[in-house]
């Protein structure tokens, strides 16, 4: 799972949300500690897919991991009740879990056929295809700086993919990395949706939205490759459900509690948790290209996030600032 700290950051029009959040003291360290729970939740999570696609097609993993996912929200509706699903954008809901659901199924896909680190690898390309949709679709300036950055990043993707070199990789291979950009480029419409729930909507209304829409979306696909899982794949899907809902909660809590540019770092501590866990239990070794590939990319990520962090303080303190530089990216 990417970070994307804008789309749980900002309203729509790319200022900075207005949410509460704890005492800085509370912050300095609450919202690091949910963020490297989160990433250590999305990173097992992905082991228990793969192990859970011995037993079932990925396509079921993804539906499984919704159903559940949706029970495993329930309890968030103790304290407010139905009232918390109270929303006049249940339109928009539905758009980001069409979204969702897509980039959730292609993931799993790369995730099941792909080595896992590969996989994770080129899921962080989601933030570069953000830049470039929050540009199409939103209007939002972007200069030359983020640009490089973006090209930069393009290029990590180029090095883990490495088209030409057919010696070493197989067809199948390059058409599986390809599903894993697609649906990296595709998870950037989801994160880009956010940017407008986030002015109105409470953080676990969209979680529990999200589950509960993308449970019969990813029903469909997955009847077409159906068989029932045995005692122990009931065991990894379930699994892998839980995961997923522990990771979201706790990466959406987190950016809602603390500072972005701090916590975007830690979100990339999934990658050496999955390769070494990758290791252990798959024997996958971690190669060359892709841990060049995939520095390149976070690289890129964290310059572009900060920049636009520093261009949102200067824009909340002073928005004269943002319009009176046209140098700044």
């Amino acid at each position: 799972m990417p970070a994307l700290p804008a789309a749980a950051r900002t309203d729509a029009d790319g200022s900075p949300s207005h949410d509460s959040r704890p005492t800085p003291a509370h912050s300095a360290l609450h919202a690091p500690v949910l963020m490297a729970i989160s990433a250590v939740m999305f990173a097992l999570m992905a082991i228990t897919l793969r192990l859970a696609t011995a037993h079932v097609s990925a396509f079921e993993a993804g539906f499984f991991r919704s159903l559940f996912g949706f029970l495993f929200t329930l309890p968030l509706l103790f304290k407010p009740g139905l009232g918390l699903l109270r929303t006049r954008h249940f339109s928009l809901y539905l758009l980001r879990s069409v979204f969702g659901t897509l980039a959730m199924l292609g993931s799993f896909w790369a995730l099941a056929h792909l080595p896992l680190a590969t996989a994770v690898s080129i899921s962080y390309s989601t933030p570069l295809f953000v830049t470039v949709g929050a540009v199409l679709l939103l209007g939002e300036v972007v200069r030359a700086r983020r640009w490089s950055a973006v090209a930069i990043g393009f290029v990590g993707v180029l090095v883990i993919m490495r088209p030409g070199a057919a010696a070493n990789v197989l067809p199948h291979d390059y058409f599986d990395m390809l599903v894993a950009l697609g649906a990296a480029a595709i998870a950037a419409g989801s994160y880009i949706s956010i940017k407008f729930l986030a002015r109105t909507e409470p953080a676990d209304a969209v979680v529990i939205y999200m589950s509960l829409i993308m449970t019969p979306l990813s029903l469909i696909p997955a009847l077409f490759f159906w068989t029932w899982p045995d005692a122990a794949g009931w065991g990894w899907v379930v699994l892998t459900g839980l995961l997923a809902t522990l990771g979201q909660v706790c990466m959406t809590r987190a950016y809602q509690a603390g500072d972005v540019s701090a916590l975007i770092p830690i979100n990339y501590v999934q990658l050496p948790i999955v390769a070494v866990c990758a290791w252990f239990v798959f024997g996958q070794a971690l190669d060359a290209g892709t841990a060049l590939g995939a520095a390149i990319i976070i690289a890129a990520n964290l310059y572009i996030t900060r920049r636009e962090v520093r261009l949102a303080r200067r824009t909340l303190t002073d928005p004269a600032i943002a319009r009176s530089e046209p140098g700044q990216p």
